[in-house]
């Protein structure tokens, strides 16, 4: 089942008994699951599973739902914070679907490999050069080997608010404005990784692509956050297209695709945010094509979308960072292909947001 499909199961706009059924099995699983997360959290909570220190401190960027919230661009935009701040960071990650299975440290951006690491390991090395990025299901060791090997003097763990194993000096939690809550349900059922209470461990909430959604629904998401954590604090993000990049990493203008027909393509957790992306560019977008979040693409995916632009008249093909550097220069046939490089724009709460980053590396 693709993500739209899937989105469309769990909202529960697919209707029929078919949908129903499915629904209610995932529903009975979803409690099985929060079942399990419940007990494991109360281990961590008392003791009884052992949470363990780094030498230096670490910095937890997090979701409560499955999906995408923005966290590349945030983690790039965290780990140049800190490198402006003098510091010496590392990413740690686990690697999810890695173009390859091995752990592994960023190569140089002159080296065009496409078999190191996944692809937000691989976006983040283009975004945040020289940066030492260990990916393995290991966090403990991996933040060991980025103190002793590389020296590194704070880490960032991405991904990391399930991950209790390794403690984190400041957990940050990343909720998307667009789909806050998961359909209400934890996984299977719904796209929540643990039950709402789980926000409490968090030490502060950034409310991402906060600019795409109404006064209204702000409200409510402030309402929720007091309701769910005691605080409505929080920090707004909003992710703005900044320039292209073509499949040879060079930059360009956005103006460059300025008028021009456009096939867009993506393999992302959370599509609508790409649609929306393009729709604020001054292009005519009349198809676009979903993969499967980390897609990666083979010759036949390649071909069939270079023969479809094609078709289509499409002047260019626009996709995300994330997808294209999985796609090597050539094995490309179509138009000319571009990324749409995003940066982070915050809107609400940078101060409280470095205020703490600053107590945390004192």
């Amino acid at each position: 089942m693709d993500e739209a499909a899937l989105h469309e199961l769990l909202s529960g706009r697919q209707r029929g008994l078919r949908a129903t059924l499915i629904r209610t099995g995932l529903h009975v699983a979803s409690w099985l699951y929060s079942l399990a997360m419940l007990v494991r959290n109360l281990a961590y909570d008392f003791g009884l599973l052992r949470i363990h220190r780094s030498s230096v401190p670490v910095i937890s960027i997090g979701n409560i739902t499955t999906g995408g919230t923005g966290k590349t661009p945030f983690a790039a935009w965290l780990t140049n914070w800190l490198i402006a701040a003098g510091r010496k960071p590392g990413l740690l990650s686990r690697g999810y679907r890695s173009l390859d299975d091995k752990s592994s440290t960023r190569k140089t951006s002159s080296d065009n490999s496409l078999n190191q690491g996944n692809d937000e390991k691989l976006v983040l090395d283009r975004l945040c050069p020289g940066v030492p990025h260990l990916q393995q299901q290991d966090r403990v060791e991996s933040a060991a080997r980025a103190v002793n090997e590389f020296q590194c003097d704070v880490l960032i763990l991405d991904d990391g608010f399930q991950h209790r194993r390794l403690h984190r000096d400041l957990d940050l939690v990343l909720i998307d404005a667009l789909q806050p809550w998961g359909y209400e349900y934890v996984l299977p059922r719904g796209l929540l990784r643990e039950d709402f209470r789980g926000l409490r461990r968090a030490d502060l909430i950034l409310i991402t692509r906060i600019d795409q959604c109404s006064p209204e629904q702000r409200l409510m998401l402030r309402a929720r956050l007091l309701d769910i954590r005691g605080s409505d604090e929080h920090v707004g993000v909003a992710f703005k297209p900044q320039k292209l990049v073509d499949l040879n990493w060079q930059s360009w203008p956005l103006d460059e695709i300025a008028g021009k027909k456009v096939l867009g393509f993506c393999g992302v957790g959370n599509p609508d945010s790409f649609r929306r992306t393009l729709s604020s560019l001054d292009v005519a977008c009349d198809e676009l094509q979903f993969f499967a979040d980390h897609h990666h693409y083979d010759v036949q995916d390649l071909t069939r979308l270079a023969n479809q632009a094609r078709e289509s008249s499409a002047d260019v093909v626009l996709t995300t960072q994330k997808d294209l550097v999985k796609i090597a220069s050539t094995a490309w046939t179509g138009p000319p292909l571009f990324a749409v490089e995003i940066g982070v724009e915050f809107v609400a709460g940078l101060e409280l947001l470095e205020a703490k980053l600053r107590r945390v590396i004192a």
